[in-house]
């Protein structure tokens, strides 16, 4: 299963409010394509979201496409971002391009430089929401 990254994105409404509000106390490039995402997603209620969409603190296995390897990271607000450690902020490209995709979509950002990167979906670790974490 692989989808194409302009399929429709999922959000939880709490997932939405907090971003929105991130959003409006935040001035990072980012946010216009963040933005972008919030406009075009479907929203639902944090108790019906599909346990396959990367929401908020969702743990995720991806794979770069050119060679192959795979690493797990965590979709979070800036405050808990630690690339290094795989914490990756919904404020940076990679995590705009993570936040509601599905397990086989593979999410495209471009990266300084203009080159385009891509990871695929392979596993969701965590998602709050499946484990019953509704207010992560």
């Amino acid at each position: 299963m692989n989808r194409t990254a302009t399929a429709l994105r999922v959000l939880t409404e709490l997932d939405h409010v907090r971003i929105d509000r991130l959003l409006s106390r935040s001035q990072q490039a980012s946010g216009d394509a963040l933005h972008s995402v919030l406009d075009d997603a479907d929203i639902v209620p944090n108790r019906q979201v599909p346990a396959d969409v990367v929401t908020m603190y969702t743990q995720v296995r991806v794979e770069d496409p050119r060679d192959g390897s795979q690493r797990k990271l965590t979709v979070c607000y800036p405050e808990d971002a630690d690339p290094a450690a795989g914490f990756v902020s919904v404020l940076s490209p990679i995590g705009t391009a993570l936040l509601g995709r599905r397990i086989g979509e593979t999410a495209e950002w471009s990266a300084p430089g203009g080159t385009v990167q891509k990871l695929r979906i392979v596993e969701l670790l965590f998602q709050p929401e499946a484990s019953g974490d509704f207010t992560l």
